[in-house]
């Protein structure tokens, strides 16, 4: 199979894979399209090296009063391209950002965004990987070859990783299991020799394995230490949403007119749901912090939905 053949199969399966997303606003069974609602967070560069340990919500109050204009926002399709005065893009990337503030879903956008031909078509391969996955496979051994066809069976064709331009996503490093024992684990150099997970990724991370590929990491801040910081090229940040920018997520979220300015409405009104930029986390601020108001129903996510980052 060519590289071409694997390329369209593998984007065929990433759209029909993040292109439908199942909301806490949508009824059972029901889901909405990615690129219907999706409004652009606000992310830039991180200055300080330093892990944060503050608790997430004064992390929250703390971003939510920075001047945006102070700052330069990169856009999610420029994630990997050179910053003014780079020459280089970066090869690795982590991108941290408080539980709910849409870690996750930035990077369902970048891979559906390449899948569909929108952006970034100068890489090859885009493979999305979540931490709460590869830890299922902690006991087990694989090569970098074998793990990829595990995840992405599309990729059997493909043996020269080396040959094209691949980005890794690692989404939800705070959720691994792994040791990540980058200071113990052995240098591995051959993508076709088999080994732990736990190996394969301490390498591909620092570069040893398959250096010619980028690799980006979502993580909570407080997680971020896991990695160590000479393996990582730049740090971004996602701040949430600017004030124009949330509303036009609710507006995108709910199109009746009425009840998006009605929801807007108590967010403005409310000190610790606008700060916040996901209806779930608005909605857990609102119960701790009092507010009697009526919750209009849309604002009531499914199960689960909490928990997303």
């Amino acid at each position: 199979m060519s590289r071409f053949e694997c390329q369209h199969n593998i984007k065929s399966h990433l759209m029909q894979k993040f292109r439908r997303v199942f909301e806490g606003i949508a009824k059972a069974g029901q889901s909405t399209d990615l690129n219907d609602f999706y409004t652009e967070l606000f992310i830039t560069e991180r200055v300080s090296g330093e892990v944060n340990k503050e608790h997430e919500v004064r992390l929250i109050e703390t971003a939510s009063r920075k001047p945006a204009k102070d700052e330069t926002p990169i856009k999610l399709e420029d994630i990997f391209k050179p910053l003014p005065g780079q020459d280089q893009p970066s090869r690795t990337i982590m991108t941290t950002g408080v539980a709910g503030i849409g870690k996750t879903i930035l990077t369902h956008k970048f891979t559906l965004d390449w899948a569909e031909g929108k952006a970034n078509q100068d890489i090859h391969f885009t493979l999305p990987f979540t931490f709460r996955e590869l830890n299922l496979l902690k006991v087990k051994k694989f090569s970098l070859v074998e793990l990829l066809h595990h995840f992405f069976i599309q990729t059997k064709g493909i043996r020269r990783y080396d040959l094209f331009q691949v980005v890794f996503i690692l989404d939800g490093l705070d959720e691994c299991r792994l040791p990540l024992d980058f200071k113990n684990n052995p240098i591995w150099t051959d993508v076709s020799k088999s080994t732990s997970v736990d190996v394969l990724l301490t390498n591909l991370i620092r570069g040893d394995l398959l250096p010619s590929a980028r690799i980006w990491i979502t993580t909570r801040p407080a997680a971020a230490n896991q990695i160590p910081a000479e393996c990582v090229d730049m740090v971004t940040e996602v701040r949430g949403f600017t004030d124009p920018q949330k509303e036009k997520y609710f507006r995108k979220r709910f199109r009746e007119e009425t009840l998006a300015s009605t929801i807007i409405s108590h967010i403005k009104t409310s000190r610790s749901l606008h700060i916040m930029p996901e209806p779930p986390a608005c909605r857990s601020l609102a119960r701790s912090a009092g507010w009697s108001g009526p919750e209009p129903a849309a604002l009531r996510p499914a199960p689960g939905q909490l928990a997303r980052g």
